[in-house]
C-alpha cells in the first residue's frame, strides 16, 4: 500500500544535495502526467533514464517517512511503493526547483548520454553473468558517475581537469583530479549515494570505481556483492566508450590495467567478452566505430 507524501514532506526529503534533472525527461513525464493514460509504470520507465530524478525517488523511498526494513535500489518498485501521486510531487518539485542555463544544459548532455548508456550495458551483462541482480547493476551504471555533475557546476575547469585525469596512464583518474581540485567525482558521488540512502555496497561501488585495481588484484577481497558490480559497471564502461565520450580518450587506460584480473575474476575469456560486446552493440550500446578499432 503507497503512503501519499504532501509537497511540504517532498521539500524537507529534497534538501541538499541534488543533481539537475534531464530537460527532456522532464518534458516526457510532464507530458505523461496531463495524459488520460497515465501510467506509473511509464513514469518509471522515464525516471530510470535520469540520474537525479531516479536519485530523488530513492533517497524519497529510503526516508524515514516509508520506514522500510530494507534499502531499495529499484526505481521500479520505488515507484509502486511510493504511488503515482508521490512520484508526481517530486517530479514537480524538481521541476520548479531546475533552473540550467543553455550552457549547462550542453555541458552535462554528455554526462546524461553515457550514464544511460552505461546503465543499460550493466543490465545486459548482469543477465549474461548471473552474478547480480539486474536492477542493482542498473543503479550502480546510471549513479556511478553522479558526481560529475556538481563538480562541473562547483569548478569552471573540471572539463578540461577531467580529460587530463583520463589521459593519465600512471596513475588513478582520482588521484589526478585530487590534485587538481582536492576532491575528486568518485568521493563526490559516494556522498550523494549515501544521501540517497542507497544500500552501502552501492555506495561504496561508487566510492571505488577507480581504484579497481588493487581490488581485482586481491583474490581474497570480502565484499563480493560490491566486486561483482564493479566488475559489471567496469565492462560497461569499456563497452560503452565512456573513455572517449568522458575522457576525450583514444585508448580506455584504466581498463588495460585490470582486464586480465578482471577477466579471470568473473570467468570470461577474451572471446566471452567480445561476445558480450557484440549483444551491447546489437542492443545500440557502444558505437560501430568502437568495435572495429
Amino acid at each position: 500500500m503507497s503512503i501519499s507524501l504532501t509537497q511540504e514532506q517532498v521539500s524537507q526529503v529534497l534538501q541538499g544535495i541534488s543533481i539537475p534533472p534531464q530537460p527532456q525527461i522532464m518534458v516526457d513525464l510532464q507530458r505523461e502526467q496531463v495524459s488520460p493514460d497515465c501510467s506509473i509504470n511509464r513514469i518509471a520507465e522515464l525516471i530510470s533514464q535520469d540520474v537525479g530524478i531516479a536519485g530523488s525517488i530513492l533517497k524519497t523511498v529510503n526516508s524515514p517517512f516509508y520506514g522500510l526494513k530494507n534499502k531499495i535500489s529499484s526505481i521500479q518498485q520505488a515507484c509502486n511503493l511510493m504511488g503515482i501521486n508521490s512520484v508526481i510531487n517530486i517530479v514537480n518539485a524538481l521541476s520548479i526547483r531546475s533552473e540550467l542555463s543553455d550552457e549547462h544544459v550542453s555541458s552535462l548532455n554528455k554526462f546524461w548520454d553515457s550514464a544511460m548508456d552505461i546503465a543499460m550495458a550493466c543490465t545486459t551483462i548482469a543477465k549474461q553473468l548471473g552474478i547480480q541482480s539486474p536492477d542493482e547493476a542498473y543503479t550502480v551504471g546510471l549513479f556511478h558517475n553522479c558526481g560529475v555533475p556538481l563538480l562541473m557546476q562547483r569548478f569552471d575547469n573540471y572539463p578540461e581537469v577531467m580529460v587530463a585525469s583520463y589521459g593519465c596512464h600512471n596513475q588513478r583518474i582520482v588521484d589526478s583530479e585530487n590534485h587538481s581540485l582536492n576532491t575528486n567525482h568518485a568521493v563526490v558521488g559516494y556522498y550523494i549515494a549515501k544521501s540517497w540512502n542507497l544500500p552501502a555496497y552501492i555506495s561504496e561501488a561508487i566510492a571505488d570505481h577507480h581504484s579497481c585495481a588493487a581490488i581485482f588484484a586481491n583474490p581474497d577481497y570480502p565484499k563480493i556483492e560490491k566486486k561483482n558490480l564493479l566488475a559489471i559497471l567496469k565492462m560497461a564502461e569499456h563497452i560503452c566508450g565512456n573513455y572517449k565520450i568522458i575522457g576525450n580518450q583514444t585508448e580506455d587506460f584504466e581498463w588495460q590495467q585490470i582486464e586480465e584480473t578482471l577477466l579471470i575474476y568473473v570467468g570470461l575469456s577474451h572471446y566471452d567478452f567480445e561476445g558480450i560486446k557484440a549483444t551491447c552493440l546489437e542492443l545500440g550500446l557502444g558505437s560501430s566505430d568502437y568495435f572495429d578499432q
